[in-house]
């Protein structure tokens, strides 16, 4: 006989709050009560059920439609970010040809060509910082992220427009910097226009720059068509669907915010965090010049991101504080059974990214940082998910890794840091995501001396 999900018996109105204002103690305090799956009755207009177990997660993830249907409706809390036309908002078979769409750019020798391109924003970014003073890790890392995602997307790398559209997503982002500002995106009756001052207003303002900024570009790519370009606006603009019709200024402009919002806040995040815990045990990141010096002085971005110890990194990095914290929410179509668990038509159902890479069956000890976790075990994708997971899995998933690493290394073996406030960084929500409190406060020691290799080393001292 099948089972009720139940969950906590607060207010609905108290528990929205607790999730906008401090989501993992709300998780993990209703975790406790309620292991492997529980529902909240406050977190949107439906029923919303969180599923924690790997087998549940899957079952959701990869069902038929008629079971679990993936509405881009689902998804209305950030349509204010990303629009009607996003791939994200998209459902069925169009979503299903968009990211058939998308996905090229990201993937194989396109992602690769990226390669210097990140390597030299990283240097440019840390040359610029001035020695033996503080900074915001999570803002360079932005700024590395976004020249980094506006060249990918535009195939821009300088003049005004580029310098326009830097600065104004910057802006706009910033708006959702503290967790309170996350409750514009689950009220939408706080979604008004009191002027330039209100928040709301401010960011509808920087919106419609940027907008005008966007469908400026799309224009003049229209009038001037170069086909040996291939950034992915121009590879956008040269798709036709079934009756050979191009993809609207509106489509476009939506597709490209969500690229840019999407391509850059989260790898930003990742990034600062892989800093701090770099930084916070030194001897993670001594292991990973160690092997970064097997490379040599000018090692080949494909063997960097090949790395073991560099990649563990990076996946620890990523399970510890997801920056997404929830795949995106399926939705009941037809009354179904989820371990031993009965669910009517109707309930939204997302996977908990955070409370799975929690589990002390996976990961025990799971607060503790430990890189060596993704050297002794292979986790199945339901049980390690930063990028999400079904057909809705991050499009960007290998270029964010990809550049990660690249980033990571660059900074670790060109520069010395070290960490401005010893005291500990906590996640906290920024908008959709989970990052890091304080921003991650370091200091800029100078530059080091460049990597050589152990044999090269060797061969040195036989000198």
């Amino acid at each position: 006989m099948s089972k009720s999900i139940s969950g906590p018996k607060t207010l609905p109105l108290f528990q929205l709050i607790q999730w906008i204002l401090d989501p993992i103690g709300y998780m993990e305090q209703t975790a406790k009560d309620f292991p492997d799956i529980f529902m909240s009755n406050g977190l949107s207009t439906e029923r919303f059920v969180f599923v924690h177990h790997p087998e549940a997660i899957q079952q959701i993830l990869t069902s038929d439609r008629k079971q679990f249907a993936a509405p881009g409706e689902a998804n209305r809390i950030i349509r204010p970010l990303v629009g009607d036309y996003s791939v994200i908002m998209l459902s069925g078979d169009r979503h299903k040809k968009r990211r058939q769409l998308l996905l090229p750019p990201f993937h194989g020798e396109r992602m690769r060509s990226y390669a210097d391109s990140i390597i030299e924003i990283t240097k440019s970014v840390m040359d610029a910082l001035p020695k033996n003073q503080s900074f915001i890790a999570r803002d360079e890392m932005q700024s590395i992220s976004l020249q980094v995602i506006i060249e990918t997307v535009f195939g821009l790398h300088e003049g005004e427009r580029y310098q326009d559209l830097k600065n104004l997503l910057t802006s706009m982002l910033d708006i959702f910097r503290m967790s309170s500002m996350a409750a514009i995106l689950f009220f939408p009756s706080l979604q008004k226009d009191y002027g330039s001052w209100s928040p709301w207003g401010k960011y509808m303002r920087t919106q419609q720059i940027i907008d005008s900024l966007l469908y400026a570009e799309i224009a003049e790519r229209r009038e001037n068509p170069d086909p040996n370009r291939t950034d992915i606006l121009s590879l956008l603009m040269s798709a036709r669907d079934e009756a050979g019709q191009p993809m609207s200024d509106q489509e476009l402009r939506d597709e490209l915010i969500t690229l840019l919002f999407a391509g850059h806040e989260t790898t930003a995040t990742a990034m600062s965090w892989a800093l701090y815990w770099t930084h916070h045990h030194p001897e993670i990141k001594e292991k990973i010049l160690q092997e970064l010096a097997t490379l040599g002085t000018n090692p080949n971005p494909v063997d960097i991101a090949r790395l073991p110890y560099l990649t563990a990194v990076c996946n620890e990095t990523l399970r510890i504080y997801p920056v997404g914290m929830l795949t995106f929410p399926r939705i009941v179509e037809e009354p179904v059974e989820v371990m031993g668990y009965h669910l009517e038509p109707g309930v939204a159902v997302a996977g908990c990214i955070y409370l799975t890479h929690h589990r002390p069956d996976l990961y025990p000890d799971s607060k503790q940082f430990r890189p060596e976790r993704f050297l002794e075990r292979q986790f199945t994708p339901y049980e390690f998910m930063p990028f999400g997971g079904g057909a809705r899995r991050c499009i960007g998933e290998a270029l964010a890794m990809f550049e990660m690493k690249l980033v990571i290394a660059t900074i670790l073996s060109r520069y010395e840091l070290a960490l401005a406030d010893q005291k500990p960084e906590y996640p906290r929500r920024r908008g959709v995501t989970l990052a890091p409190s304080k921003g991650v406060k370091m200091i800029m020691k100078g530059q080091r001396e460049l990597l050589t290799s152990s044999i090269e080393q060797n061969n040195l001292v036989g000198v």
